[in-house]
């Protein structure tokens, strides 16, 4: 596969076969991410693995703090709501992903329902959660953003599915607690990844991108 065919199709998969991605195939993908840049070569990213009976146990936990609405901690503020043409690209993301799930907007329960949903990892096997040390801000963790592309690339170029989940920041102290780490960690995000399950729904969801005439301004 040739990086243009993975970054093309690169996307978004909330739905996982039950198969482990195998051992060897995780320290290539890894090691691949490592590659990433990042200021000063600082690599200020934190990735923890989590997977098998562990990711089980942390699954049940962030479920029962969902389906209790418990409040939640982030690390890092949350933004839910946009305005402007942001506020029309959220609500088509939105428009196209219920539809493939056959969940109406008034649908509230089911809504919720699919909510849920990133707290269970979309049924995948291996989640990997991505921290940052407390010591760092903005600009390191654009690094981290870098270092989670890089990885979700190797993931696409090797037959991996991945899905970057902000909801998966919402309860940081459960996921600290649960892998025995120390508040300094920061959580950004998680990704969750295995092998497509093609007979999900969501997962013949498509959104688009806009094109290179009104996004960008050349200068010269």
């Amino acid at each position: 596969m040739t990086l243009e065919d993975a970054v093309r199709l690169r996307r978004s998969v909330r739905g996982f076969l039950p198969d482990e991605v195998p051992p060897m195939m995780l320290d290539r993908l890894f090691a691949l991410a490592q590659c990433a840049p990042s200021g000063c070569n600082a690599q200020p990213w934190l990735p923890h693995v989590v997977s098998g009976n562990a990711l089980q146990d942390l699954r049940g936990r962030l479920i029962t703090a969902g389906r209790s609405r418990r409040t939640p901690d982030p690390d890092l503020p949350v933004r839910n709501k946009y305005s402007g043409v942001y506020r029309d690209r959220q609500y088509d993301a939105a428009a196209r992903l219920y539809g493939a799930m056959g969940i109406e907007r008034h649908d509230l329960e089911g809504r919720e329902r699919a909510a849920l949903r990133n707290l269970e990892f979309f049924g995948a096997p291996h989640v990997v959660f991505v921290f940052m040390d407390g010591m760092f801000d903005m600009r390191e963790a654009i690094d981290v953003g870098m270092y989670a592309q890089t990885l979700m690339l190797a993931m696409t170029a090797f037959g991996v599915a991945s899905c970057a989940q902000g909801a998966l920041s919402l309860y940081p102290s459960i996921v600290r607690d649960h892998l025995g780490l120390p508040e300094s960690h920061r959580l950004l995000f998680g990704i969750s990844f295995g092998y497509e399950d093609p007979n999900v729904p969501a997962n013949s969801a498509h959104v688009g991108r806009n094109d290179v005439a009104a996004a960008i301004q050349f200068h010269r």
